[in-house]
């Protein structure tokens, strides 16, 4: 397995294995509190992989043993003026948009504690892994915020409104198991990190033309009427359907062959 790794600021490393991206949280002191300059590299490194053709998923994952993402840095924002709070805002809100609108699938390896604004990060992915350590919650509204990293609108189409509701206003935590059965998280597996590179390698073995549009298209019918959804899946077969990688799957699948796609 080929690997590389490139770092954005002192906190976030992409590694490459393969076609497969890993967007690496790295604040162990802080167990991976957001700050500031935490989110511009989220948001620097998701600008790259956004613009990088030959990362067919990307992975959201941590170093720290028994952290995902605890959330905002509440240290920091505890010393800011509320001048320098409005100008931290669009800084905060890229880092979760920039995971959100990756263009690729993404997975996220929810090991330990993903909390506030780190089980937002999560939930902007496709896909939650989570193993037997994980602990999920958005307790904003206990220090007198809201979520406010896509959480009040994320949850919701996850799991719907109500069991939303319950979640975001009793501030609760929510362990594994039972995070698994509300659909807080998608798979347990043994170690979270392992199960969401090996699900992410399943997804890279297929078309990444296929797989951009799937998720385009997935994501922009959510909330239209199924008529208009409809259009949207069709102008998303359209871009595809005279793709290189239509061609080289068709041919490879009439020859009995694994496909080595063009990704064009």
């Amino acid at each position: 397995m080929s690997e590389s790794e490139q770092r954005f600021g002192e906190f976030v490393v992409v590694r490459r294995h393969e076609h497969v991206a890993e967007l690496v949280l790295d604040r162990p002191k802080a167990m991976n509190a957001v700050s500031t300059e935490m989110a511009r590299s989220i948001a620097a490194a998701c600008d790259a992989l956004a613009a990088d053709r030959d990362v067919r998923v990307t992975v959201l994952t941590s170093t720290h043993e028994r952290a995902f993402c605890v959330g905002a840095d509440l240290k920091e924002r505890n010393s800011f003026s509320d001048a320098e709070l409005v100008r931290q805002r669009p800084t905060a809100r890229a880092a979760y948009t920039g995971v959100l609108e990756l263009p690729m699938p993404t997975v996220a390896a929810v090991h330990g504690f993903a909390l506030g604004g780190g089980f937002e990060l999560a939930l902007a992915c496709d896909l939650i892994v989570a193993d037997d350590t994980a602990v999920v919650g958005l307790p904003e509204v206990s220090v007198g915020v809201i979520p406010g990293g896509g959480g009040t609108q994320l949850l919701p189409r996850r799991v719907g409104a109500a069991r939303a509701a319950e979640l975001v206003y009793t501030a609760r935590r929510v362990e594994a198991a039972e995070a698994r059965e509300l659909g807080l998280v998608d798979q347990l597996v043994d170690e979270a990190r392992t199960g969401a590179l090996e699900l992410a390698a399943r997804i890279a073995a297929n078309s990444p033309v296929g797989l951009r549009a799937a998720k385009r298209a997935m994501r922009l019918g959510q909330g239209l009427d199924l008529r208009a959804g409809l259009e949207v899946e069709d102008a998303a077969w359209r871009s595809v359907a005279f793709s290189g990688d239509r061609a080289e799957g068709v041919a490879a699948f009439n020859e009995k062959r694994k496909p080595q796609w063009p990704g064009e």
